[in-house]
């Protein structure tokens, strides 16, 4: 069993900047695969960006890449999203995840909720314009 509890979210206005946290439970973090993920009010949720076990590989979606960055810190257990440049666009409940297995099989396979083992509870960031 992994807990995630993520941490970090606000209000913040358009051109800001936030960083997130997620702290993860389970003696063996640093195996993990790992990803953001974000949900706004009346969508399905949706692939943020994803990092490999030793931060080597990272992927991001389109509408965030070169704005956010993903990364990791194994002696923390803890996963983190700066985002930069924010956007009204932005706003939503933002969740980590976890997969046990490094790697997923099958094209944007990281992009699917279904390839993930663990959630967090979310946290809320708010962006004005």
């Amino acid at each position: 069993q992994v807990q995630l509890v993520e941490s970090g979210g606000g209000l913040v206005q358009a051109g800001g900047s936030l960083r997130l946290s997620c702290a993860a439970s389970g003696r063996t973090f640093s195996s993990y695969g790992m990803g953001w993920f974000r949900q706004a009010p009346g969508k399905e949720r949706e692939f943020v960006a994803r990092i490999s076990w030793s931060g080597g590989y990272r992927y991001y979606s389109d509408s965030v890449k070169g704005r956010f960055t993903i990364s990791r810190d194994n002696g923390k257990n803890t996963l983190y999203l700066q985002m930069n440049s924010l956007k009204p666009e932005d706003t939503a409940v933002y969740y980590c995840a976890c997969r046990l297995a490094d790697y997923c099989s099958g094209d944007g396979c990281d992009r699917l909720k279904s390839s993930y083992d663990y959630w967090g509870q979310g946290t809320q960031v708010t962006v004005s314009s």
